[in-house]
């Protein structure tokens, strides 16, 4: 098991900053330092260089750290496997979740309820943010498993495909636009609202528009938004354009708040996988959250 002082150093390492890894912990930064330097006479090394105000990882740090990350990942598969021996009911584990804003808010909700009332001992952790921050999270070790957008595969990353689903061009109804229905000329003329750089959204618009040789730099782009409800409660307030995901405006649509504008030769689908770090995919409690999310998907 990794010790108290180990797990001090993980949080260290991963954040660079002794005051941040005390925030994590809910430690004092005095008791921070006073693991790191336990460690650090255990094996008679500096772990840390300071320079300033900051601090960087030493060669031995960054030896222990790649260690400690490996040795963290054996002790997690042991407290699951040893805890489903006899009933996989009785799994127990921390699952640390990363998911792109539309998988975590619009369809992970009630397959993460459901699925705690069946693993009551499984405590979970979800962080959501746009696909690449997620994906940059699950090679830092910041989370276990993530659900995104691809468009681009990595070696050091294993997919499985999860739903796919559709982002459509939408208005509000007090638009000028609404009932309308655009040609791809009329789409470049048109008032536009955007995600953010690193939006699965926005690369799925780009990727389909490239399949019509246009450049979202030929868009008439009036705002760009960070955040799938931003982008939403933006569409409903002006009378602009904006793509969102279909099952973040279901509501909307039924309710007719907002009414979707059909562009002529533009269809964007787009597909979300789970995505795992090369080498854990026998972790036993994300193959079971795999498993059990693929089942319970209602889409």
């Amino acid at each position: 098991m990794l010790s108290v002082a180990h797990q001090v150093f993980l949080a260290v390492a991963a954040n660079l900053s002794f005051s941040k890894a005390a925030q994590v912990l809910f430690i004092t930064q005095p008791a921070v330092s006073k693991h790191i330097k336990l460690l650090e006479d255990q094996y008679k090394v500096p772990l840390f260089e300071r320079k300033g105000a900051s601090i960087l990882l030493t060669e031995a740090g960054t030896m222990l750290y790649n260690h400690l990350l490996k040795a963290r990942e054996i002790q997690r598969s042991i407290e699951y496997d040893l805890s489903t021996l006899t009933n996989v009911s009785n799994a127990a584990g921390h699952l640390r979740l990363g998911a792109s804003t539309t998988i975590a808010l619009y369809i992970l909700p009630s397959i993460l309820s459901d699925f705690q009332r069946e693993f009551e001992n499984v405590d979970i952790q979800l962080v959501n943010r746009n696909s690449e921050y997620i994906l940059n999270a699950l090679l830092n070790h910041e989370v276990d498993l993530g659900i995104i957008e691809v468009e681009n595969k990595l070696t050091t990353v294993s997919y499985e495909k999860f739903i796919s689903d559709e982002v459509i061009p939408v208005c509000s109804s007090k638009s000028p636009l609404a009932g309308r229905q655009l040609t791809l000329k009329q789409l470049t003329q048109t008032p536009i609202a955007l995600r953010e750089r690193g939006s699965g959204t926005l690369n799925a618009l780009t990727k389909a528009l490239s399949e019509n040789h246009i450049k979202t730099s030929e868009l008439s782009v009036k705002i760009r938004l960070g955040g799938t409800e931003a982008l939403k409660n933006f569409l409903l307030a002006d009378q602009c354009l904006g793509f969102m995901p279909r099952p973040s405006i279901i509501r909307q649509l039924a309710e007719g708040d907002l009414v979707e504008v059909p562009v002529e030769g533009l269809n964007i689908k787009r597909d979300f996988f789970f995505i795992r770090r090369k080498g854990t995919e026998e972790h036993g409690l994300t193959g079971n959250f795999i498993q059990f999310a693929t089942r319970s998907v209602k889409i």
